[in-house]
């Protein structure tokens, strides 16, 4: 049975959203959550940027610096924050680079993460780990646990008097679910933990995204806030700021965080300055309507291929825009078998969809809900997999 969460009919298209997206007509791209669309109308605003840029390179870098910092005020503001505990980066994968960087650690020290985490964020927390001496502790979150709660207390289980720094996702990436929900995080403040949270697809998607009791938090805004790739942010609290230290040195760098994290020289700043665009547009578009259109398309989509194709769904979190089920077990269970299903979605049905063996070694499959995707494309999906499965 698919969970309450999941309506039996999809949502009706918004209108409004027709002729927003450039993306190939004949596809179903039903992945927006590893790399986004951007917008049309934000393209024309970095491609105004870029022809600025080549009209006049010197006089660009000279005041990008200030219109820099003017973007940066613009995106705090559309995520409930405060600019100057706030930097832009390229995205969660820098991100996560400075703030375990910025911690100290010390051997004995543990750094916890869960078994939903992010692959590259937990290979950073574990070479982390190895260079300090500290020790990566993984705490098994289970698959079918069907609340908040039940997440809260598998993390809070993992944690000790040795555990100095917790790494946790505000929405995990392949299994869709919460895990560092504002409770969890104030709790493990309380215990001294330093909190480091990913928050890659909380941007655009969850109103006032950014957690306060967080001292490093992080997000892309190319996945669910229509900025053009690579836009990322990363928050850190005022206790924090004057420690951060950046991943290189700059000619920014004396007048310390934010600027010291955001100047790196001859770089591709367009994207940065156009992402207030996608907030703009998200505002225009009505983000309520926006994100209950999302959400229950995501819905309908994992209950047709649960109907359709007889997969097993995994809990569902509100709000969330992506759904992740249980792909068949034994056949899907290694990331060379879940990356030659995904390659034959593509050459033979033209879907794209992410997936990979999941915390328990089962396969699993997620999909995405934005604007441009249609019931129809999940009901492909379902009828492409049935198809796979019977080879």
């Amino acid at each position: 049975m698919v969970d309450d969460l999941s309506p039996l009919e999809p949502p009706a298209p918004l209108p409004v959203a027709d002729g927003l997206f450039s993306l190939a007509p004949e596809a179903a791209h039903l992945n927006h959550g590893s790399y986004g669309a951007v917008p049309v109308p934000v393209q024309r605003v970095q491609e105004r940027l870029r022809v600025e840029h080549e009209l006049d390179p010197d006089g660009f870098f000279a005041d990008l610096p200030d219109r820099i910092a003017g973007a940066r005020t613009r995106i705090a503001a559309e995520l409930g924050t405060d600019p100057g505990r706030l930097a832009l980066v390229a995205n969660v994968t820098e991100a996560v680079a400075i703030a375990l960087d910025t911690v100290p650690l010390a051997p004995g020290d543990r750094i916890l993460v869960t078994d939903h985490g992010y692959g590259a964020v937990n290979q950073a927390a574990a070479r982390k780990a190895a260079e300090t001496g500290a020790e990566l502790v993984v705490a098994p979150v289970p698959l079918d646990a069907a609340d908040e709660e039940s997440v809260r207390e598998a993390v809070l289980a993992a944690v000790d008097g040795r555990t100095a720094v917790a790494v946790l996702d505000r929405i995990s990436s392949l299994t869709a679910r919460t895990v560092a929900a504002p409770r969890l995080v104030a709790e493990l403040r309380e215990r001294g933990v330093t909190t480091v949270v990913d928050g890659a697809h909380a941007p655009g998607m969850l109103p006032a995204p950014v957690d306060p009791n967080a001292d490093f938090w992080f997000g892309n805004l190319h996945k669910w806030a229509f900025a053009p790739r690579a836009t990322g942010v990363l928050a850190v609290r005022p206790e924090w700021t004057a420690r951060v230290r950046p991943l290189a040195l700059s000619w920014e760098h004396h007048r310390g965080f934010p600027a010291c994290v955001e100047w790196r020289g001859t770089c591709d700043y367009t994207p940065w300055l156009a992402a207030p665009a996608g907030f703009e547009l998200l505002r225009g578009l009505g983000r309520e309507a926006v994100a209950g259109h999302n959400a229950a398309l995501a819905g309908y989509g994992q209950r047709v291929l649960v109907e359709r194709a007889g997969l097993r769904p995994l809990p569902a979190s509100p709000g969330v825009w992506m759904r992740t089920v249980r792909l068949p077990a034994g056949r899907f269970d290694t990331e060379a078998q879940t990356r030659a299903l995904l390659a034959e979605l593509w050459r033979r049905y033209a879907i794209r969809a992410t997936g990979r063996p999941g915390p328990d070694g089962g396969g699993l499959l997620r999909v995405s809900a934005q604007l441009y995707n249609r019931a129809a494309e999940y009901e492909r999906l379902a009828d492409a997999l049935v198809e796979l499965f019977k080879e």
